[in-house]
């Protein structure tokens, strides 16, 4: 294919809009017009020069753009907030203008690796369950856990409603009550709930890795720009 031809899905993954996967669906329900004339076809290729619209609004394909933060406690992970409480945003200045958005949650308690981005691509690849994505935390429980309890885990005996919970690896950490656990379920507060089913609190969540991104040396509420090649390279 010619280097400035391109399909328009990935045209519109690639200018922020969204994964590709919603990329589909925003052509088939008619918001893409290309030259004034709506798309609906999927797989449509086009020129980099024409002039896309969505709903309305010209884009553009931006750079790419990855930010790599360590979150603190007390923000939430999405864009913004009806109820105006302090999202990550908050903590990456002259965001706007970039248009990025966090890849995947961490709770509003949770501490740790996130990642912030305008490219849909990569996002759909981290967060889609196909592509088994390694997540790795250090939990901190209110009381010691048994090693039984442990092995439950494990073993793979602990059910929530979506099924069974398989994890990766699961171990006691330096102290007592310090767990490490890696898995590639991404379910909603999976790991407060695997610990609650056990009858323990989870105290502090820290998430240490995420899908090869990793937090080293970034202190809790600092960030760093990461290239196209660094991502490529955690990422493959």
């Amino acid at each position: 294919m010619h280097h400035n031809k391109i399909r328009l899905n990935h045209y519109l993954s690639n200018a922020g809009v969204s994964s590709r996967r919603k990329a589909d669906k925003l052509i088939r329900s008619g918001s893409i017009e290309v030259n004034g004339k709506t798309i609906y076809k999927l797989g449509t290729i086009i020129h980099t020069n024409d002039i896309v619209k969505c709903h309305g609004s010209k884009i553009k394909i931006q750079n790419k753009i990855y930010i790599l933060l360590n979150k603190p406690r007390g923000f939430i992970t999405t864009t913004k907030d009806p109820f105006n409480r302090k999202t990550v945003m908050n903590l990456i200045p002259n965001f706007s203008k970039y248009r990025i958005f966090p890849v995947g949650r961490l709770d509003y308690s949770t501490t740790g690796v996130l990642l912030l981005t305008n490219d849909g691509f990569l996002a759909e690849k981290l967060t889609h369950p196909k592509y088994n994505v390694r997540k790795t935390y250090h939990v901190s429980l209110n009381k010691e856990i048994k090693n039984e309890d442990l092995d439950k885990i494990r073993k793979g005996k602990i059910h929530l409603k979506e099924g069974r919970v398989k994890v990766i690896f699961v171990n006691k950490s330096h102290s007592k009550n310090k767990i490490k656990i890696g898995l590639y379920i991404g379910w909603n507060r999976i790991i407060k709930r695997i610990f609650k089913k056990l009858d323990y609190k989870v105290i502090q969540l820290d998430r240490v890795c995420f899908g090869g991104f990793s937090k080293t040396n970034i202190q809790v509420g600092n960030w760093c720009f990461l290239n196209q090649k660094e991502v490529k390279n955690i990422i493959t």
